[in-house]
């Protein structure tokens, strides 16, 4: 009964201690709205099936999260990390199975009366193989650490996800926009052939000088070297493509238009910054933050004894074929304390080290807040103004298509020259491109904005 007050102690001694420092989430280095916000409204994640609703875009991305090798690697990265922390926490718990040994050897004379001696002896123990008893929370800090290193890894891989989805939308979009400038060139390309041509009959007749037909001529060859090169370009866009998706596209899958593309989800006024700490990123710079300051527990429970048992109990006999009889019956207990007296420094210089890694760490993890907090701010700011651009481009194709019109159809009357039909084309097409690549960029900022804030938009 006198060893019963001795039981709190021994589970005390068993539970051990934890060096590491306490964590708290660090302040975010950023004002608490961004640029232009209103009152708070935070919002719930958006998954990408509910941004991107075109069902060839969806199709797209669908296939690159299931077959683009980058992702695949950081999977299985995620997987070794993950393998490396079970070990890691195994290590906490004793390890125990069964251990089998025989020896034979030659005693000499001189150590046996003159005579010398063969001696076999063979045994057999279970029990526990290796524990090192975590009295001051080395094993658990280290447990720590690395549980935090696999959870960084499973965010990278989300931000990894996150990009790819985020990348496949960008290529789709631009594929999209020059699909769109390939029609709009092979169009100009077939007005410009057509007008070369009635100015070719017209010059043959004497109603059209020569250089009005050459002026024709060199837009006719403008237009076809451009088309040329815009083919190249959609060319090229679909090997990007497929190489986001990790093999070739469905041409059911493939874009006809920014049109195609559908309206996106737009972000709400007033959302938070807080919503930075949501971010895949961000959120494996914080377990980065936290295995650091995990390793600092372990750093410091260096100094203090480590305490090791190694424990079985078995058979040893003489001989293999006696070794289970009766009387062979043996057990082994060898505690092992091991305890710093003197490192040369190295001990306090690992505890330095340590806190400089969660420094470190810590610098990252602000870091990371800081650049997420301009990702969202840059692409807000050009939001209103990009809705804009789009207006007045616009207008402006609108009103150079009736700028052209007009001056075709003075030429056609023999009031003007083709040189003020040539500029008005020539100003046409460019508001046209112009009109193309403004509406790419507005699709390409909303998704930009959808990536920057993880989907919570």
């Amino acid at each position: 009964m006198r060893a019963t007050p001795l039981l709190p102690l021994l589970g005390l001694l068993l539970v051990g201690c934890n060096l590491a420092p306490r964590y708290t989430r660090p302040a975010a280095p950023v004002p608490a709205a961004f640029p232009g916000a209103g009152a708070a409204a935070e919002t719930p994640e958006v998954p990408w099936t509910s941004f991107f609703t075109a069902p060839g875009l969806q199709g797209v991305i669908r296939q690159a999260l299931a077959n683009n090798r980058d992702l695949r690697a950081a999977s299985f990265n995620v997987e070794r990390v993950q393998a490396a922390y079970r070990i890691q926490r195994g290590a906490v718990w004793p390890s125990a199975g069964v251990m089998a040994s025989g020896d034979k050897y030659r005693l000499p004379e001189k150590l046996n009366n003159g005579t010398a001696k063969y001696v076999e002896q063979d045994s057999v123990q279970f029990g526990i193989l290796s524990w090192e008893i975590d009295f001051f929370g080395r094993l658990r800090s280290l447990k720590d650490q690395a549980l935090a290193q696999f959870l960084a890894t499973e965010q990278a891989r989300e931000a990894a996800r996150l990009s790819l989805v985020s990348a496949t939308a960008q290529a789709w979009l631009t594929l999209a926009a020059d699909q769109e400038n390939l029609r709009l060139a092979q169009g100009t390309w077939e007005t410009q052939k057509g007008t070369f041509d009635m100015i070719k009959a017209r010059n043959a007749a004497g109603l059209a000088s020569d250089l009005d037909l050459r002026q024709a001529e060199s837009q006719v060859e403008a237009a076809r070297a451009d088309l040329a090169r815009l083919k190249g370009q959609v060319a090229a866009d679909g090997n990007a493509l497929e190489l986001l998706a990790g093999g070739k596209v469905p041409q059911d899958l493939l874009p006809q238009g920014l049109d195609a593309a559908g309206d996106f989800k737009d972000v709400p006024a007033g959302l938070p910054s807080q919503v930075l700490l949501r971010r895949p990123d961000i959120r494996a710079a914080e377990y980065q933050l936290m295995a650091a300051n995990a390793n600092i527990g372990a750093a410091r429970a260096a100094f203090f004894p480590r305490v090791s048992l190694t424990a079985g109990i078995g058979t040893l006999s003489p001989s293999v074929s006696d070794l289970f009889g009766s009387g062979t019956r043996t057990w082994s207990f060898a505690p092992q304390i091991v305890s710093p007296i003197f490192a040369g420094g190295s001990l306090i210089a690992g505890v330095d080290a340590a806190k400089a890694g969660r420094d470190m760490a810590l610098a990252q993890y602000e870091g990371a807040i800081q650049a997420g907090f301009r990702d969202v701010a840059d692409g807000l700011a050009r939001r209103a103004a990009l809705v804009e651009q789009v207006d007045a481009q616009q207008a402006l194709v609108t009103a150079l298509q009736k700028a052209y019109e007009l001056s075709d159809l003075r030429y056609k009357a023999g009031l003007d020259g083709y040189l003020n039909v040539l500029v008005a084309q020539r100003s046409l097409y460019a508001a046209q491109q112009g009109l193309v690549a403004t509406r790419l960029a507005a699709k390409v900022n909303q998704v930009a904005l959808y990536k920057a804030l993880a989907g919570q938009i």
